[in-house]
């Protein structure tokens, strides 16, 4: 299933988000300029883009796994969200979890953009909840195995 995204480059240096493998959930999103992240540091990563999501989907931002495993950079805010009626620049909040200053490229994959389908919710108070087999358990609660 696809879905149409407009997008618009704001820098002629931004690159079009890019699929890796023709079965792939994420969309490579590209760092605009260079730049340096020291150890704990969180910077704004410019893509050069603007993005026209449809109504009824939104994008995600996660983590690419080798730059998160190999580097330690993977998003600050874990998922990053854009919303439909957004139209300013994407920018990745990417963090360096890692303990050595990690140098980004111009043009150097970042992070990965998926756009889903959501549902809204209609949110309704109650005074009480159905009762579940699970309750209030939480945090571990099923068990690890």
């Amino acid at each position: 299933m696809k879905a149409s995204v407009r997008f618009q480059r704001l820098d002629p240096r931004a690159v079009a988000p890019t699929y890796g493998t023709a079965a792939a959930a994420g969309a490579d999103l590209y760092a605009l300029d260079a730049l340096t992240l020291a150890p704990g540091e969180t910077a704004l990563v410019h893509t050069g883009l603007a993005l026209e999501i449809p109504e009824g989907y939104v994008g995600l931002i996660f983590a690419r796994s080798g730059l998160a495993t190999k580097r330690g950079l993977a998003p600050a805010n874990k998922v990053g969200v854009i919303d439909a009626d957004y139209r300013g620049e994407i920018m990745v909040a990417l963090y360096n979890q890692s303990t050595a200053p990690q140098m980004v490229e111009s043009g150097e994959r970042v992070a990965q953009l998926v756009i889903t389908p959501f549902l809204q919710a209609d949110f309704s108070e109650s005074e009480s909840l159905s009762d579940t087999a699970r309750g209030e358990g939480g945090f571990g609660s099923t068990g690890n195995k």
